[in-house]
């Protein structure tokens, strides 16, 4: 699945090329995970303002409503001048004055809804429940451990769950926890503070190392441009099961939780 990373360089990849850009056309494809929530025409001669994001979505702001674009499991976005003619998994496509943007999402658990502002309920069910943005100022080291006392789930799971501090998906969440040396199953309320702030700071130079390489192409991820991701090509232990840990030279360990792969080292995690 897309992870915050992944959703930031499809952002990134196409946002200033298609600000300012007049909707010429809407193509509709098989049914998404949730309804459009308008007429496909009605967006035509709407002009693109600018886009942002939140958590794993992308807010397509318009001169007049957002579009609220979620990747699913398998989704990718295309932008291009011109593409070639929509194939079987290109279940929506914005033809615009400056290109075309193209949601190809194979399992179709991707999503584009259009609401008229962020306050409409819809708006408010998809985005109301998330987090902090762990890249931003308002993710602070000791109102997160605050927030972490008083859950009991295992720490991997409760940063999964996205409404303490948004996007820390599974490579991530493995990843950090990895750098701060935490064992996944440990409780979140049993972290102490300075255990907190180590786990802060890891999940903001993971994710942001992650941008900076690109994201991880782990099946068929890329960014709008066309562009592979690296990251996962250093990472420390997702995705190295019975590898040896780049630190300490024991084997890397593999285990469920929530029905997810959790990597960890269980040397340099012990606890």
């Amino acid at each position: 699945m897309p992870e915050l990373p992944e959703v930031e360089v499809t952002r990134m990849s196409f946002a200033d090329r298609i600000a300012g850009a007049e909707v010429r056309a809407v193509h509709v494809g098989k049914p998404l995970r949730w309804p459009l929530g308008c007429a496909p025409q009605a967006l035509v001669g709407r002009t693109v303002l600018a886009v942002r994001r939140r958590g794993k979505y992308l807010l397509l702001e318009l001169d007049r409503g957002v579009l609220l674009i979620h990747l699913g499991m398998s989704g990718r976005l295309l932008f291009a001048p011109t593409l070639p003619a929509a194939g079987v998994h290109d279940h929506f496509e914005l033809s615009t004055g400056r290109g075309v943007l193209r949601l190809h999402d194979p399992r179709r658990f991707g999503a584009v809804v259009f609401v008229p502002t962020l306050d409409d309920p819809m708006a408010r069910k998809l985005l109301g429940g998330l987090g902090v943005e762990p890249l931003t100022e308002a993710f602070a080291p000791q109102s997160f451990h605050a927030q972490l006392q008083k859950r009991q789930p295992a720490i991997k799971q409760v940063l999964l769950a996205g409404d303490i501090v948004v996007g820390v998906g599974n490579i991530y969440a493995s990843e950090a926890l990895f750098m701060a040396g935490i064992r996944p199953t440990i409780s979140a309320r049993r972290l102490s503070l300075a255990r907190c702030v180590r786990l802060h700071a890891a999940i903001r130079e993971v994710l942001s190392r992650a941008i900076e390489r690109g994201g991880s192409t782990l099946r068929d991820f890329s960014s709008a441009d066309g562009q592979n991701g690296y990251f996962q090509m250093e990472a420390m232990v997702y995705g190295r099961e019975g590898l040896e840990c780049r630190v300490c030279h024991a084997s890397i360990k593999c285990l469920r939780q929530g029905q997810r792969s959790t990597f960890f080292c269980p040397r340099c995690q012990k606890s």
